[in-house]
Formats: structure tokens, sequence, C-alpha cells
């Protein structure tokens, strides 16, 4: 077995890879290599490619998706922090290594291999991969559990976190879930939905093949837009999604909405595995009511319609607790090599987690349900 650090995904044969990937969309070598090719994520963003690859005889074993970072932008795990604290002891953060995929904290396989000696082989080549980068740490962000007795093996810290995620109890359609919330709740959406619906929107959802280049660049103006009124450089292009839409395009739903014929806001899922992830949405102007319709109710039925087990709503959001998402854990692994901060790191991260736990306990002890999801 050899380890090879490559540039690019370009060098991998994409069946290979995605063999590798267990279905997770944004592991997909398509999405990856997307996110490089259309400048979203290079060394120019601060974003630099250096994939660890495990190989025996010509053919992919094992892999990990690596990035040297100039910055902690895009990451959704906040170690600003910890950044800050080293600036003021007069030593360098960056350049650290991140095993993660750009801008989409969705959980899922990190560490690529069923073999167990693959496995430990590169976990271990991350830590000569860091000292060739000088790099002062490595995180592993947004792993699946199964992934982490590994890093944990090989000293990593463990810090907690929380999503919300909505779960498929058999719907039989949308009325069918309202139904399982008490009333409280079931009477507010209703009536979110009312407005929305009398204010003349109706919604589609494109999937695949029938997902044109129009509908592409409305999506690309919305997802701008929303980020600029929110006074945020938006970190993806219109060349990533025409890329996303033409290499894994039935790994995709567009939810367009509309008023009087004319497109006015739109969300993007990816789904497969039998899960939908909420990515991106924008909207041309507010309409009360239409973020949550857009985003959750319409991904919510698409769920119940195609048999998905779970809808995951993306990065934080207490709101999403009232339209039934149910706070998740997730995890990510961190390893600094400085043997200073190390150990006030290890403490931090311990604290935190207890604080974690009381939050999702307390969220949980709030839920919408009538008893429980």
């Amino acid at each position: 077995m050899q380890l090879q650090v490559l540039p690019s995904l370009a060098e991998v044969d994409p069946a290979q890879w995605d063999a590798l990937t267990e279905a997770s969309p944004p592991l997909q070598h398509a999405y990856l290599q997307a996110l490089q090719d259309s400048g979203a994520a290079t060394p120019a963003t601060g974003w630099t490619p250096c994939h660890l690859t495990a190989w025996e005889e010509g053919r992919l074993v094992g892999a990990l998706p690596v990035y040297e970072k100039a910055h902690s932008w895009g990451e959704f795990v906040f170690d600003w922090a910890w950044a800050e604290a080293y600036q003021r002891h007069g030593r360098a953060y960056y350049p650290k290594l991140v095993v993660a995929v750009p801008f989409t904290p969705v959980p899922g396989p990190r560490l690529l291999g069923h073999d167990p000696a693959v496995r430990h082989a590169l976990v271990a080549g991350l830590e000569s991969l860091r000292a060739a980068r000088q790099a002062s740490s490595v995180h592993v962000l947004f792993p699946r559990e199964a992934d982490c007795a590994a890093f944990r093996d090989a000293g990593f810290g463990l810090r907690e976190g929380v999503q919300f995620h909505w779960h498929n109890a058999g719907y039989r359609d949308f009325d069918d879930f309202l139904a399982a919330l008490n009333h409280d709740k079931r009477k507010k959406i209703r009536q979110e939905r009312r407005r929305v619906a009398e204010a003349g929107i109706t919604f589609e959802w494109r999937v695949g093949a029938d997902i044109r280049e129009e509908d592409w660049r409305f999506f690309d103006r919305c997802y701008r837009h929303t980020y600029w009124e929110h006074h945020a450089h938006p970190h993806l292009n219109l060349d990533f999604f025409l890329r996303l839409g033409r290499t894994l395009g039935e790994r995709l739903c567009l939810i367009l909405a509309r008023r009087g014929g004319e497109p006015l806001a739109a969300a993007l899922n990816l789904w497969g595995g039998g899960r939908a992830y909420g990515r991106y949405w924008g909207a041309l102007e507010f309409v009360p009511g239409l973020h949550f319709e857009t985003c959750y109710y319409q991904s919510i039925a698409f769920c119940i319609a195609h048999g998905l087990a779970a809808f995951e709503g993306g990065a934080q959001g207490e709101h999403k607790l009232a339209r039934g998402l149910m706070p998740a854990r997730t995890v990510s692994l961190h390893r600094l090599a400085d043997g200073e901060f190390a150990p006030a790191i290890q403490r931090f991260l311990e604290r935190e987690a207890q604080g974690i736990q009381h939050y999702r306990e307390e969220l949980e002890a709030h839920g919408p349900f009538r008893q429980g999801p």
C-alpha cells in the first residue's frame, strides 16, 4: 500500500472515488471537483486541496478529503478564538489542515476505506502531511460517528455540536406529519403556509435533467442576492452550480417558488442514501413565511413523497425546532501540534461538551411533537 497526496481529484478515477463514499452526495467526485474547477475551493480562496489517498496495485483503496487552510471561513465549526489565542502568544495558527467538504456542514464519512489497515495508515499519514506542510493542527469536520474511534485513538480531541434534522416516521403525506405535532406548532405552520398561498405563490420541484440552465441562472441570482442582503460574500458561483447540474444532476432537487408565473425564490437540496440535505436558498424579495415554506415545508413534503428517511436542515437555527426538525448531535475532531496549547484546548472541549449536552436536552424537552418524534 502506498500513500499519495493529490492536489486535485482530477487525478482519480471518479468511479473508484465514489465507490468509497457510501453514496454521500457532497463527497462525490463530481461535487468536490466542481468546487475546485469553478474556483470556489482553490489556493486563491484559501482552500488548497491536498487529498490523502491510499493505493494498492494502482487501485484506490482509501482516502481523506484534505485541504490546507489559510483561514477558518466556510467550515461551520468555529475556531476563531483558538486562532486569536495563538496570535496573542506570537504563534502561527495558519496554515492548518481540515478534513472536510468546503462550505458544506453535512455529516458523513470522512475516513474513506473499509480495510482497518488502510484506515489506520491514512490517520497516521495525516501527521506526516501536517509536518510536511508546517501546519499548526488537523481538524476533521462533521465525520460520522463510525469514523471517530480511529481519530480518537490517534490523539484527536472530540468536539460536539448541534444541528436540526427532520425524521420520517412513515408519514403518508404532509398533513399526516402535521398531525404528529402539538396543537400550537401545527396551527402556526398552517398559518404560515396559508399566508404564502394567499400571496399567490406556487411551488415546483425540479430534479436532475429537469433543471434547466435558466433555472441555475435564476438560482445563482437568488443565492447571491441573499448573501448580499446579509452583508456577506457568496462562496459559490454560477460555474459551480452549472457543473453540479451537469455531473450530479440526479442527486439534486431544485425547489422553485413562483408568483404569477415568474420565479421569486429557490432552494437547492442534495439527496441520496435515503436522506435529503438542505444546502442553499435565496429570494429576490421578502414575503412572510416564504423562507420556511421553500426551505423546510417543501423539503419535508419532497422527502415524504420520495420515501426518504430524513431531511438535514443545515447548520444552526433554533427556529427549525418549531418546524419539526429535532436537535441532532454532530462532532468534529481536532489535534494541535503545539504541546502547550493542546492540553488547554482539550480542557475547553470537555467543558464545552457539558454545555452542549445540556443545550440539546433543553431543546428536546421543548420539542414540537405531541409524544416525541
